[in-house]
This record gives structure tokens, sequence and C-alpha cells, in this order.
């Protein structure tokens, strides 16, 4: 994941409600490496396998640790929610997670989970005043991002996170507003897909066509060769792709205007700290952004687009 954009806009005044939508993208963009270590971190997977979970592959604790605020969801539930995912791929973890562990019991790990891997990661930081000023300032936006869930959107991630009661500790603060926040904004993104009439196969199909990521990433979704043919076909009907498979020039400007409008639905949380406050979250996450990126613990190539987008 590549050095995220520099804002470019013109600066709102300081505290002014909105902010410009490479903001929005760029605290993302240094949030997501916050929430994703976990689904990678060796601490993360020891609280797994002490919960009875397989760790040969991390897709049983990756279902159980996302989808545990949901409670004990099915696989169709699941599905909606996550999306990008084949039924078939959610239905091999779905519902056989709860069987292992009670989403109850996962949360307690999730939690034990993210304050071990915070600590191996940064150390005496994790109680350092930037850290504990970053956790307030990210609170701050998710809790607002709560507010936003419960007006009535269809963010089921989202308000199942907010549901969640607050943890103690300053690190382990910053990661469960860092998590509220970026399901708030897939949930925002899923919107967004559905208003563009993308089906989960064809928004990756269409992904890769702009060159978010390699075909072989989004293999981990589990979709067949099949499948995925036939949603490049249907793309292609609508002109999107072309018969290699790149984007057309409709492609490139439709997922321009999905990206575009995930931001728009992302950015209500950022309000809530105004220009001048985002900035400086943006400041002080610089430092436990690089700490992870350099851990070498996250793949370098991703299927959210980070860095290509």
């Amino acid at each position: 994941m590549p050095n995220p954009d520099q804002p470019t806009d013109t600066d709102a005044a300081p505290g002014h409600s909105d902010l410009a939508p490479d903001r929005v993208r760029r605290l993302w963009h240094l949030l997501e490496p916050l929430h994703a270590v976990l689904y990678y971190a060796p601490e993360a997977f020891a609280e797994a396998a002490a919960l009875g979970y397989r760790t040969d592959e991390r897709w049983p604790s990756y279902f159980a640790w996302r989808a545990a605020p949901l409670g004990a969801a099915g696989p169709e539930r699941v599905t909606a929610a996550f999306y990008s995912f084949s039924p078939e791929t959610v239905g091999r973890y779905v519902p056989a997670v709860w069987d292992v562990a009670a989403p109850d019991a996962v949360l307690a790990a999730r939690r034990r989970a993210v304050d071990r891997t915070y600590r191996a990661l940064f150390g005496a930081k994790a109680d350092a005043p930037e850290l504990a000023e970053a956790a307030a300032l990210t609170r701050r936006a998710a809790e607002a991002a709560a507010r936003d869930a419960a007006d009535g959107a269809d963010r089921p991630l989202a308000a199942a996170n907010a549901a969640l009661p607050w943890p103690d500790e300053p690190h382990q603060i910053l990661w469960q507003a860092a998590t509220a926040l970026r399901e708030h904004r897939g949930d925002g993104h899923l919107a967004a897909l559905r208003e563009a009439e993308l089906d989960p196969v064809e928004s990756l199909v269409s992904f890769a066509a702009v060159g978010a990521a390699s075909t072989g990433t989004f293999a981990s979704r589990g979709w067949t060769a099949g499948e995925w043919s036939a949603g490049r076909r249907r793309l292609a009907a609508r002109g999107l792709v072309d018969d290699d498979g790149g984007a057309t020039e409709a492609g490139r400007a439709l997922r321009a205007e999905v990206e575009d409008r995930t931001d728009e639905l992302a950015a209500a949380p950022w309000r809530a700290l105004g220009a001048s406050g985002a900035d400086r979250l943006a400041d002080l996450l610089g430092d436990p952004w690089v700490t992870v990126l350099g851990s070498g613990l996250l793949p370098a190539e991703n299927t959210l687009g980070i860095g290509r987008i």
C-alpha cells in the first residue's frame, strides 16, 4: 500500500463543516491498514487458535472477527454484508464459525488480539499521548458514523460495530474506531456499486479491468472461472470492458463515479472533525501507518485498490 495521496483541493477554512473528497479518501488510506492488520497478525492467529479456529488459512478467523458484531449471522446475511465474496466461499465458513465460538467470545478474543497486535507493533508508542490524541479524534468521527448509521441508511456492518461498547485503552479505541469507520465506508461503497448496477462479481471484474489489482488477487473472493467470465460478458454487453477484459472509457468513467460516490457517502463522519481536525488526525496517523506497513504483515497488493484508485 503506497503513500496515500496528499490533499490537492483548496483547503476549507478550519472547522468548516464540509471536507474535500481527497481528504475523505486519504483518511481511509491511512486507517485501513490499522484495521486490516488484525487479519494477518500472528497475535490474532494465536487468539483464534485458542478459541479453536484453524489457522492454516486466514479465512476462519477472518469471517469470525469481521462478522461477530452481527451476532450469529447466517451465510445469507454475511454474504450480503460482505458482497464481494461468492456465496459458496461464505458458506464454507458461516455459520460453522459460530459452532467453534459464540460471537460474544469472538468479540472478547478480538479485543485481546488487537491489544496484543498493537503492543507488538507499536511498543511503548501504544501508550504515547500522540496515539491517544489520534484515538480521540478517530472516535469522534466514529461516533458521528454511528449517528449516520442510525439514521436509517443501509449500513449493517457500521451499525453493528457502532453498537459495541468502547474499550478503555487508547490503542484499542483507535482500532475500534478505525473499524467502525472502514465498515461505514464499506457499507456506502456497496450502495454505490448497487447504484451503478454492478453485482458482486461484476464489481470485482470491473475493478480488475481498471487495474485496481490483478485478477489473481481477486481470486480470494472465491468466484469460479465460469462466474468471472459470465460477469465479464455482462459488462462487455454494457460497453464497460473490451474483448481483452480491459476497461473501456465508459467502464473507467463508471468506476470513477463509484469511487467518487463512495467518498461522498463516507464523508459525513469526518465533518465532525472539520478540515483542521481531519488534517491533524492525518498527521498523527502517519507514524503508526508507516509502522504497520513496515511490519510486512499486509500483502503488497490488495482487493481494495488502495494506492491505485
